[in-house]
């Protein structure tokens, strides 16, 4: 606590010059080869509806992703259409030390780029893991040019003593996890970010902000449990007042964690399998208000409209699948078969929820976001808000739940009225 403490009040200055809190998404080049101007823009439009500055561009060398270079290029250029950022992010599970000349000359050719992401006066760069990069040799080749290096680091613990030029750090412990990716009861806490920010020693922190984990190839197959936590998790953000989030992903369809819609010029890994046809969009609703808390320094999001948000599960937790050939998921153990739902009110409601088979239960509601869980039941997904005996928000999902399935799938499907 005296560390978080202290870590806060190192930010402080930061925030007196006019340091902005700003929020970024990360986005996976390597999904979007065919992607052209405009497929990027509609995108960032979405995204900068909601409060998000960014895109944090997970991306692979051109020797391993041709179309990097180009893919680049298309979204500083959509950005600078939009008035939106981004800044590249090596995905070091293809980068390497050795590609250093390499890394240094893709900074360098967009340092300066009027849509390149800044934060303390240097362009921002990060990474997906990466810890032995050598960073301090990619800032003496920039002639000068000032870069901010807030990269993935998969152990806080070394942060107190790194030497490797970074400036902060970003964690990808965005669920409930002991480290790496064994797996735990939620729900999430912030025992990652306290020791982040412990070592971090007054240097920023970009926390991760994730609503979901699924994902299910051959070689990677689990879920996190991480049922109430796109509410649980912003919530936290507000108390923690992080310098940076950034959210985890925009569009990682692999692992069930999107929230754009469905991006119909993405390739397909597989991952249709479990996640065409569950649309993520209504968590975009529900982390609205809370970016914009996040951003004015407010420790509860401020609700402007009625609006509920829901998500689900597609079939209980033991529902036997009749031919799947990857297996159940790891952590599926670990899961409750329950509805949630997220009331976003101007005023108190009564809030209805009736799950298949289930009687209907009926919860006070408060002004402000509140996030509720039912028991599932098979069959049709009704919602309803009333005030004063005139139903305000709500109606029928357009998915039920089902007690029957070919493979197995353990990705959310989430709506909002």
């Amino acid at each position: 606590m005296l560390a978080s403490i202290i870590a806060g009040l190192c930010a402080l200055p930061i925030l007196v010059l006019g340091q902005a809190k700003p929020v970024y998404a990360h986005f996976m080049v390597g999904i979007v080869a065919n992607y052209n101007i405009d497929n990027w823009k509609a995108d960032m439009t979405q995204a900068k509806d909601i409060g998000i500055d960014g895109f944090a561009l997970n991306c692979a060398p051109p020797r391993v992703d041709s179309y990097t270079p180009q893919q680049l290029a298309n979204a500083y250029e959509a950005a600078s259409q939009v008035g939106f950022t981004v800044f590249i992010s090596f995905d070091f599970a293809y980068w390497s030390t050795g590609d250093t000349a390499e890394i240094t000359n893709m900074v360098g050719s967009y340092v300066d780029h009027p849509s390149q992401a800044r934060y303390l006066d240097g362009a921002l760069v990060s990474t997906f893991i990466g810890d032995s990069m050598d960073w301090n040799a990619v800032k003496g080749g920039l002639n000068g040019k000032k870069i901010t290096v807030i990269p993935n680091v998969q152990d806080p613990n070394s942060l107190s003593h790194i030497t490797n030029g970074i400036d902060g750090a970003f964690s990808w412990y965005a669920w409930p996890t002991n480290g790496g990716n064994s797996i735990i009861k939620g729900p999430m806490t912030t025992v990652w970010d306290d020791k982040f920010i412990q070592n971090l020693g007054g240097k920023p922190y970009m926390a991760p902000v994730s609503p979901w984990f699924f994902t299910h190839f051959n070689n990677k197959n689990w879920v996190f449990i991480t049922e109430e936590q796109p509410a649980r998790r912003w919530q936290q953000m507000l108390e923690m007042k992080p310098a940076l989030v950034e959210i985890v992903t925009w569009n990682d369809f692999g692992e069930s964690h999107y929230i754009s819609d469905d991006q119909p010029h993405h390739s397909d890994d597989g991952s249709s399998q479990w996640t065409a046809g569950f649309p993520h969009g209504g968590w975009r609703k529900l982390m609205k208000p809370y970016i914009m808390a996040y951003k004015t320094g407010a420790s509860q999001p401020t609700v402007e409209s009625d609006g509920l948000v829901y998500w689900y599960r597609p079939t209980p937790k033991n529902t036997a699948c009749s031919a799947d050939g990857v297996g159940d998921a790891k952590g599926k153990d670990l899961l409750e078969d329950l509805v949630f739902v997220s009331t976003l009110l101007t005023q108190p409601g009564q809030l209805v929820v009736k799950s298949g088979s289930q009687q209907p239960v009926t919860v006070q509601a408060p002004a402000g976001i509140t996030t509720f869980n039912f028991t599932m039941g098979v069959g049709a997904q009704d919602f309803s808000v009333s005030r004063d005996g005139n139903r305000v928000v709500g109606g029928t999902s357009p998915k039920n739940v089902v007690d029957s399935c070919t493979t197995f799938n353990y990705n959310a499907y989430v709506g909002s009225f």
